[in-house]
């Protein structure tokens, strides 16, 4: 049975890793988490630009020296290796978060990430997830899915997982900081976020994980079974 790639977009904390692992972990296939990669490099530039420089020259700089993988642990669960470094639970806080939805509107920044997953799905057999998937990075995806939900509801799933995380977030300051992104994402000029023609839209704001998930999966059997 041939092996398909299924890209998945949408607007942050829609889920879309949640769902991207479960499809994959269904369907035997890789998953590549392209939010991670970006978060990665915005770690980077945290951990090591000087104070004085800019983001984008410093980038330019070192953005070569970038190689971004994932691992899959004991648990099943999979983690980002930064140049070989597990940086998984370093790179889902909320400062990098921000700073990722900065570094990912830089040109140069985008081709080097894109370049890394296009070679990761050249060989099909994977589910990935981000903002530009199925528009930039594999626009001939046999299944694209295009996950959203209000802002305020988004807003309130990040608020929960800060807490979890024995972070003190704010309400009001997670929903700006969901509108923000949102914009950011939809009007950045290099590969701005939109939803395609041929995308599956997923509007999971009352939808609870089982019914996405079945529904998902009812999706991607049928597409499989469309497959010659």
């Amino acid at each position: 049975m041939k092996k398909i790639i299924v890209a998945i977009d949408g607007f942050s904390s829609c889920g879309k890793s949640t769902i991207a692992k479960a499809l994959a972990k269904h369907a035997g296939y890789r998953y590549v988490d392209t939010g991670a990669m970006y978060r990665s490099v915005a770690l980077y530039t945290i951990e090591n630009k000087p104070a004085e420089m800019a983001v984008e020259p410093f980038l330019e700089q070192h953005i070569g020296e970038l190689n971004i993988d994932f691992s899959v642990q004991p648990d099943g669960s999979q983690h980002t290796l930064l140049n070989g470094r597990d940086v998984e639970a370093l790179i889902r806080t909320l400062e990098v978060g921000n700073m990722a939805s900065q570094v990912s509107t830089i040109g140069f920044v985008r081709r080097a990430m894109v370049a890394q997953q296009q070679a990761m799905g050249r060989e099909g057999g994977i589910v990935m997830d981000g903002r530009d998937i199925g528009t930039v990075v594999f626009p001939n995806a046999e299944l694209k899915l295009f996950l959203t939900a209000s802002p305020e509801i988004r807003a309130e799933r990040r608020f929960k997982e800060l807490e979890a995380k024995g972070e003190h977030p704010v309400m009001e300051e997670v929903l700006a900081d969901v509108n923000d992104r949102d914009y950011r994402d939809t009007h950045r000029a290099e590969s701005p976020m939109h939803q395609t023609e041929d995308a599956v839209v997923v509007d999971n704001s009352y939808m609870t994980p089982a019914e996405q998930m079945d529904y998902v999966i009812r999706v991607f059997e049928e597409r499989i079974k469309e497959q010659k």
